[in-house]
């Protein structure tokens, strides 16, 4: 039995005719995770069954699935492909003592709940809870109807979430677009695919980051690793790229306050073919040209956003560098049962400190960060380097060209072969150097091996704790991939102290 509370965000929505209701159906469907409860409050008539079996039918992926009144039976579980779903229609229940009868003490924790006439169930309902109230209003017509959308709880983030984006779409004139989710990533956006008038957009929904608990000297993880705590930079990089010639998709409409974008959509084609995916030696080839011809241009610390704002890209710094590599320790060697001692910590430290320290200046550039097969689009219709579609760039900082260039080159979810990965080096070299005779191709290599042993051992640790805090088991599959990157990247002459350190202080894969 759970104590009854108020809600504590809501919104009301007409609705017309029964597309209306579908689509405020859609909305709700989108903020629904394993465990909900949705109740549906309302005299008779009023709208509920109708909304919960386009509900059920929309999860179900089938419009024809079958779906009984449970007026009768009280319950009727449905086996969903996200999550098993229980109907209850309690009107004819007699009080709510019954609720124990009907199985609700036993639900698996994963089970979403929809329930009909939830004033029966006073008292047995959790705090955290969505309800929709629906109301008849004939004055309008005898279709119309008006709903309450509220939420109890931790449900109310959800609804002011969703109440936001509703009238970021409305006024961006969207509010009919057809929506799609698309498979998301590592981060904690959520982007959709709208479909408006035969055209293809895509919304990004990125709430601002809250800060994380203090690491080091009173700040957060993010703001010593310069992460973007909104979508400000995104704005500003994907102007600035776009009038350097690159192919950043175009921001349509913003509201940065609410973290929300409408983006040109950059289409479906990406970089890489097959399964497994393997890289498409052409398209890498243009995406190496791409970032040699970034970074042979002069690029500004300061951006515009719009004509009374600009943003100013963090610097790459040495506390950077250094609070990502403390991932390896952090979380990489827990997961293998190998944690370091203080010392042995200190010692890592201060190798990669004494190798950055002098590098971390030199040929400064955009690092755009997440340069890779992921966040790269194929657009054969454009020529040149506007054939590369970029994606992911919010969190750029000013720093070394290499990083990129590694990015791409030991790509951490795909295999690039060694020969490949020679090759495409090669390419950028003789491109920096036919652009500027005084390019240093030799520091470049070396500075081009420490930033892919820096980005190895930082996604090492952060492929531990997605599994590990964020319960995201499936990015552990491409560790020995980036493993294997570590080891050519050590290879080189100038890391030797830390390849020694590496083989004594961190487990060989096959221990894995």
């Amino acid at each position: 039995m759970f104590p009854t509370t108020a809600g504590n965000s809501s919104f009301t929505v007409a609705l017309s005719d029964e597309q209306a209701t579908l689509k405020l159906m859609r909305d709700i469907a989108s903020i629904i995770a394993p465990g909900d409860t949705i109740t549906l409050s309302g005299d008779l008539g009023a709208g509920k069954t109708t909304f919960a079996r386009a509900l059920i039918r929309h999860f179900a992926g089938d419009p024809l699935t079958e779906v009984p009144s449970p007026t009768f039976t009280l319950t009727q579980s449905y086996d969903l492909p996200k999550f098993p779903l229980v109907h209850a229609d309690l009107y004819r229940l007699s009080g709510s003592s019954e609720l124990a009868e009907l199985g609700f003490d036993d639900l698996p924790p994963t089970a979403v709940t929809l329930v009909e006439w939830p004033d029966r169930a006073a008292g047995y309902l959790p705090p955290d809870r969505l309800d929709i109230g629906f109301t008849l209003a004939p004055k309008l017509g005898p279709s119309h109807r008006n709903a309450r959308v509220t939420g109890y709880g931790s449900f109310g983030p959800r609804i002011e979430r969703l109440n936001a984006l509703r009238v970021f779409l409305a006024a961006s004139g969207l509010s009919d677009a057809e929506r799609q989710r698309i498979q998301g990533d590592a981060s904690t956006r959520i982007y959709e695919r709208l479909r408006h008038e035969g055209r293809d957009l895509i919304l990004m929904d990125a709430p601002r980051r809250p800060d994380g608990p203090p690491v080091q000297d009173g700040k957060p993880y993010s703001a010593i690793a310069h992460l973007a705590e909104d979508v400000t930079p995104f704005v500003a990089m994907a102007r600035g790229l776009r009038e350097r010639g690159f192919s950043a998709p175009a921001v349509l409409h913003a509201d940065r306050d609410a973290g929300l974008l409408v983006l040109e959509d950059l289409g479906k084609e990406g970089v890489v073919r097959g399964t497994p995916p393997s890289p498409i030696p052409e398209r890498y080839e243009a995406a190496i040209n791409m970032l040699a011809a970034l970074h042979g241009q002069k690029l500004p610390e300061t951006l515009p956003v719009d004509p009374a704002t600009t943003y100013t890209l963090p610097h790459y710094d040495l506390d950077a560098f250094l609070i990502e590599l403390e991932l390896l320790p952090a979380w990489y060697l827990p997961m293998l049962n190998a944690p370091l001692t203080e010392a042995r910590r200190d010692t890592f430290l201060s190798l990669w400190r004494d190798l950055l320290q002098p590098l971390i200046d030199t040929q400064s550039t955009w690092v755009l960060r997440d340069f890779h097969s992921p966040n790269l689009m194929w657009l054969p219709q454009r020529s040149g380097i506007a054939r590369v579609g970029l994606l992911d760039f919010q969190d750029a900082v000013i720093g070394p060209a290499a990083y990129d260039v590694a990015s791409l080159l030991q790509d951490a979810r795909i295999d690039v072969p060694e020969k490949l990965e020679l090759t495409l080096l090669s390419r950028y070299l003789r491109a920096r150097h036919d652009a500027d005779p005084t390019f240093d191709a030799a520091a470049f290599a070396e500075l081009y091996s420490v930033m892919a042993a820096q980005r190895a051992t930082k996604i090492l640790g952060i492929f531990a704790r997605l599994d590990r805090r964020d319960h995201k088991p499936q990015y552990l599959r491409h560790i020995p991939r980036v493993w294997n990157y570590l080891q050519r990247a050590l290879a080189h002459p100038a890391l030797s102290g830390l390849k020694s350190w590496y083989a004594i202080g961190v487990p060989a894969l096959k221990t894995i």
